[in-house]
């Protein structure tokens, strides 16, 4: 298969990853990055695999992962990280495409955001308030865990095997775009029997 193909799910697989969170998919990229030949970050992206960037990286990370366990303020983190999850999306989306040769960075820069971005928006604005409305509060911390398993289990197979998260992420839109129909299609029949 196609270097550039790799590559450009590899990216998409780090930016989905980043719009759950966005620590995760920064510091395994510069983990691999630093430790192996695996990626190689063109500048300014190699400055992820600075020792004090990666030191940096997971004092953020385990900030974020305490901060989001904790009940009403895993909201106010969420609003905090609309900001943030695309930023890095943008960022490791841009940093991983590298072997795409000839692809404008705005332009990776852009698909990183909205990858990234969209995955956020779904996690915060349908996924995490239904999860507090049907469990009165008492799953958001493991959906949280799970959360965080998921981002870093994508980042990691997002570089050792790039085919394999093309396959689980169109599954995985697939799955939320089916949730998303069938919540529609429950309200409206709801909205229907209760006129009757």
């Amino acid at each position: 298969m196609d270097v550039a193909l790799f590559g450009i799910m590899s990216a998409f697989g780090l930016s989905a990853s980043a719009g759950l969170n966005a620590y995760i998919p920064l510091l395994v990229v510069g983990v691999i990055a630093h430790y192996t030949n695996w990626i190689k970050l063109s500048p300014p992206y190699d400055l992820l695999a600075n020792a004090w960037i990666l030191i940096l990286v997971s004092l953020l990370l385990i900030v974020e992962m305490l901060v989001d366990k904790l009940p009403a303020v895993n909201h106010i983190n969420d609003l905090i990280q609309t900001v943030i999850r695309p930023a890095a999306g943008a960022i490791v989306f841009a940093a991983s495409a590298h072997v795409v040769t000839g692809i404008n960075p705005v332009l990776a820069l852009a698909c990183g955001l909205l990858v990234a971005g969209s995955v956020h928006t779904v996690k915060s604005v349908a996924i995490r308030p239904a999860v507090t409305a049907t469990t009165g509060g008492a799953a958001n911390v493991p959906v949280s865990l799970a959360e965080d398993g998921v981002a870093t289990v994508l980042s990691i197979l997002s570089i050792v095997i790039p085919v394999l998260v093309g396959i689980i992420l169109i599954i995985l839109i697939a799955l939320i775009l089916w949730w998303i129909w069938r919540r529609a299609t429950w309200k409206k029949r709801e909205i229907g029997s209760s006129r009757e």
